[in-house]
């Protein structure tokens, strides 16, 4: 938009793509909330050639949800987050050149000790090596190699989130946060490709990145006259999922992380400078919107918490969280195993909780411990801003906030995927406020419990 008269989007609809479910919502500009939201499974489709997503499935619910809302609402900007460790191959007229792979398949494995002789090392990519495809370079390698006449027929290769933005706009890119997701392709201290895509020969396929905030363009004028959205509607580039919970903070210049809760926990550090992590306990370095490294860790909390709850709904309550101090009941990790801080490690749970209460609040300190193990582990300074369903969990807070050396601030504002890719079509704002969670009463209690906690774990 050019000229003072122009105003910012009121309306900004989000193709929001995640490994369970695809979804579009439409967001408020002035509120960030989402006043309309569809979704549909994220279905994976038998092969040949291999197990695939269903993108035309995809694009017609889009298509019409579009419709609808523009309709309904009235749509300013469009922009999109995907899920990572997935890429597009096209030909030469921009149409799919074979199915876009779903990266839990195992087809990569066939193919690892090659791949493992090729990719470049942690300290230069931050992409640890994971198993399957969770690698994208484990899966371009595997493709190529496996069906040798796809080289020749692949003219372009672009991240998930840009395929959406050229079936919209007729435009190629790729983004920065989705190179930057374990791909083994890029070198986030250098901010550009590793030697990996010249290794395996695409490197001239592989699409030149865009800031997930730059405009990629403006409607196809096909998708205008079936949608109704104006054709000047501008398509923002789009982001990696997990970088737009990150994205509303980026304006700050103080050290703080993010801790992102859902089925994954993920904490990113800003501030943290550079350091050696550790590729076998998952931690790894993403992009951020700006091209800028960010040492994350993960751990599936939100499988665990579900695994350990066993359907239990009881709130951990105040009597409960002190009684479990008391008498020292722990749970060690891992709950999910051959993942997060202590991938090595089986669940085991030291005594016993009395009530459903008290086996809350024993779940919550131990998630709490573990995201300090997280953070400890990719050196975080700074307040810890925690974002989704664990800041509603008063055990957990508790315990992070007693941990944490700069406090724990509890996000206010509405926060997503959905939000933060929404922000890339909006003027720069000030970060999202976040309330600052007290000091324990319980402080030094907690704090001796979690020094018994690691005490155990190192005993194992």
């Amino acid at each position: 938009m050019t000229g003072t008269e122009k105003t910012a989007p009121r309306h900004i609809a989000v193709i929001d793509v995640g490994k369970t479910n695809a979804k579009l919502a439409l967001v408020e500009a002035c509120s960030l909330q989402e006043i309309a939201v569809v979704t549909r499974p994220n279905r994976v489709l038998p092969g040949p050639p291999w197990p695939h997503f269903d993108l035309d499935g995809h694009w017609a619910f889009f298509l019409e949800h579009l419709t609808r809302f523009q309709s309904d609402h009235g749509i300013d900007a469009i922009s999109v987050a995907t899920h990572g460790a997935s890429a597009v191959l096209l030909d030469a007229d921009r149409q799919l050149a074979a199915p876009m792979l779903d990266y839990e398949h195992d087809g990569p494995e066939a193919c690892a000790a090659e791949y493992d002789r090729l990719r470049p090392d942690f300290a230069r990519t931050g992409s640890p090596r994971l198993p399957l495809g969770l690698n994208l370079g484990a899966q371009l390698h595997w493709q190529f190699t496996t069906w040798p006449d796809l080289h020749e027929r692949v003219a372009h290769i672009v991240t998930y989130p840009q395929y959406w933005g050229l079936r919209l706009t007729g435009n190629l890119a790729t983004d920065v946060t989705s190179l930057g997701c374990h791909t083994d392709l890029w070198s986030p201290w250098e901010g550009g490709f590793s030697d990996l895509p010249h290794r395996l020969g695409i490197a001239e396929k592989i699409v030149e990145p865009l800031r997930p905030g730059a405009v990629l363009g403006t409607l196809r004028a096909d998708i205008a006259a079936t949608t109704g959205i104006a054709a000047t509607t501008p398509v923002m580039v789009g982001i990696h999922d997990s970088n737009a919970s990150l994205l509303p903070y980026l304006g700050s210049h103080r050290a703080f992380s993010v801790v992102s809760t859902g089925t994954w926990v993920i904490v990113m550090a800003i501030g943290a400078g550079r350091q050696p992590l550790d590729p076998d306990r998952d931690t790894l370095i993403n992009v951020n919107a700006e091209n800028a490294p960010v040492p994350s860790a993960r751990f599936m909390g939100g499988r665990e918490y579900e695994l350990l709850r066993e359907g239990c709904s009881a709130a951990p309550s105040p009597q409960a969280c002190d009684d479990i101090l008391a008498r020292g009941v722990m749970i060690l990790p891992s709950a999910v195993p051959g993942t997060g801080p202590f991938p090595d490690h089986a669940l085991e749970w030291i005594g016993e909780a009395a009530s459903p209460s008290e086996r809350m609040a024993a779940i919550g300190f131990y998630l709490a411990m573990m995201t300090e193990s997280c953070l400890a582990l990719i050196g975080a300074r700074g307040p810890a801003i925690v974002e989704g369903p664990f800041a509603a969990n008063p055990a957990y807070l508790e315990m992070l906030a007693a941990l944490r050396p700069d406090g724990v601030r509890v996000a206010q504002s509405a926060t997503g995927t959905s939000a933060g890719a929404a922000l890339l079509a909006l003027p720069a704002t000030a970060p999202p406020e976040a309330r600052p969670h007290p000091s324990p009463a319980q402080r030094d209690a907690l704090r001796a419990y979690f020094e018994s906690w690691r005490g155990a774990i190192s005993a194992r």
